[in-house]
């Protein structure tokens, strides 16, 4: 009954959304209050509080939960998604945008394989670089501008953004989940290599299944070319995803292996494509760009890369200098959950940074960069209003105990089942929070309790690959988590942000519904196979 009674945000958000097609700031606007009525009266009734805020109040508990929310809606959320719309209502001004275009069409004549590389290729380096976002805001926003209508360019977008999110923003989610199940609280290197490595296991088969979706939604005529492409894009994809993440850890696979998807997109794009069939679609007339007009072009996203790089784990002493200066932290009231915001080393910054640079170098003036700037928050103040009201209903049902009564539920109602429906506890976390690292904080140490309650604290093999199997099911909740971001109000108001679809929140969220169910059950099967078979 309390996990009935627990659920009922996460319900009455997707039939808001769903059913009655209430827009997505509505929508998170009612939830959150009676978010907050189920904290204040049926949480205590209940008595599913956590044992630490057993001497707290409930007023109080509710109150700085949302304030907490707020926060971290705020830092780093919102300032990466203004940031990242921001780059590229820069390029549209400078006009430098149509460069851009151009030399993506004139990459291949074929439209299918053009998609893949925004979407699969570019949005998975940005998923790897930066997150929150990024990857579905910037390739969709392109996919417009190219002549795509605004709803395949948003759906397209979030369901290529899938297997890159458990690598996001240089591996951040798989490293937390990592610390979560560690028994010291912080994982060793080979640990962080074993979690890191079971994840791209069990997204194997998406790998080859995701591109081919994008390439059958963008042209179903040509099915042998794009089981062809699929089969070809993936298998580069998933070696070198698993070589990374088995050898260095979680920061790279994303970045690694995206680049390494569009390295094959053009192999194959010069081996088996051929101009006789040009893009219906997408037309533009052969043209050559000097080198300096494509870094001119390019200067905007070229310098965030650049910045997101050196300020990343992969260049330990500028990231250890960043992280440890102008680092806003402290300790909220009455939860005693800790705040913490690096202005030096968040991605908004870098994105910010390249951006304003790039566009100086485009030819824009600071003053007109800054009202562009003030023009794009003004413009996106609605997906503001419904991340903060998401996050903070999401960090209120993990105080309040909602969240953790779920899972529980759902442990207690699976039993010896439950490494099937792992998965599902990831996407619930994920739907509910809009971030993959978000997930695997309210969930990860709950699946390695689950493993320990299910007697699976064992070394195994797992489709020939040696580890424990606490870390097996503990990156289900990883690698579910993926499958939530479909369905996440949060990355859905990304998407209508970008494509400038507002209202049509629910719409989108009907078309990923069935993708996100397939990933799911595809994720359970992996990980129950893993455990019970191979």
């Amino acid at each position: 009954m309390s996990a009935l009674i627990s659920v009922i945000p996460i319900v009455l958000l997707i039939v808001l959304m769903m059913g009655f097609k209430v827009s997505g700031y509505k929508s998170a606007i009612v939830t959150l209050i009676v978010t907050i009525l189920l904290a204040l009266f049926a949480a205590p009734a209940l008595g599913i509080i956590p044992e630490k805020y057993a001497n707290a109040s409930i007023f109080g508990i509710t109150i700085w939960s949302v304030v907490e929310g707020l926060l971290k809606a705020c830092f780093p959320i919102i300032l990466i998604i203004i940031c990242a719309i921001f780059s590229y209502n820069i390029l549209c001004e400078t006009k430098e945008i149509e460069t851009i275009k151009t030399q993506f069409i004139q990459m291949t004549s074929d439209k299918g394989l053009l998609v893949l590389l925004l979407t699969w290729g570019l949005g998975g380096v940005l998923e790897g670089m930066a997150g929150f976002g990024t990857a579905v805001a910037i390739p969709a926003a392109i996919l417009i501008g190219l002549g795509f209508k605004p709803m395949f360019s948003a759906v397209i977008c979030l369901i290529a953004n899938t297997v890159a999110v458990g690598f996001g923003a240089v591996g951040l989610p798989a490293t937390t989940l990592a610390n979560q199940v560690a028994e010291s609280g912080t994982a060793t290197s080979g640990e962080l290599c074993e979690v890191a490595t079971f994840i791209i296991i069990q997204l194997a088969l998406m790998f080859f299944i995701t591109p081919f979706l994008i390439l059958m939604m963008t042209d179903r005529k040509k099915i042998m070319k794009n089981v062809t492409l699929a089969l070809f894009v993936g298998t580069f994809s998933i070696i070198v995803q698993f070589c990374c993440a088995h050898f260095i850890g979680p920061e790279t696979p994303a970045i690694l292996g995206s680049v390494a998807a569009i390295i094959a997109m053009l192999i194959y794009n010069k081996l088996f494509i051929r101009d006789e069939n040009p893009n219906d679609e997408v037309k533009v007339e052969k043209k050559t760009f000097g080198t300096v007009k494509t870094l001119k072009a390019w200067s905007v996203y070229g310098l965030i890369i650049f910045f997101i790089l050196i300020s990343s784990k992969i260049v330990p002493p500028i990231n250890q200098l960043l992280g440890s200066t102008l680092v806003t932290q402290f300790e909220l009231p009455v939860t005693g959950n800790a705040f913490k915001f690096g202005w030096l080393s968040n991605a908004g910054l870098m994105i910010f940074l390249g951006a304003i640079i790039g566009g100086l170098i485009q030819g824009m003036s600071f003053g007109s960069l800054m009202k562009l700037l003030a023009k794009t928050t003004i413009n996106l103040q609605k997906t503001v209003v419904t991340i903060c009201c998401l996050v903070a209903m999401a960090m209120l049902m993990n105080n309040a105990g909602m969240t953790n009564d779920i899972a529980k539920g759902l442990v207690a109602l699976t039993g010896t089942l439950f490494p099937f429906f792992a998965p599902l506890i990831g996407s619930i976390g994920t739907f509910v929070t809009g971030s993959a690292t978000n997930a695997n904080i309210l969930f990860g140490k709950l699946q390695a309790t689950a493993a320990h309650d299910l007697g699976l604290v064992n070394q195994g093999t797992f489709f020939g690959v040696s580890g424990n199997e606490t870390n097996w099911l503990a990156a289900a909740n990883c690698a579910g988590s993926e499958g939530g971001k479909l369905l996440s109000p949060q990355s859905i108001a990304i998407a209508t942000a970008a494509c400038d679809m507002e209202g049509q929140d629910g719409d989108i969220m009907r078309k990923t519904m069935p993708f996100a169910i397939f990933w799911i059950l595809m994720n359970g099967l992996m990980v129950f196979l893993g455990l019970h078979v191979f």
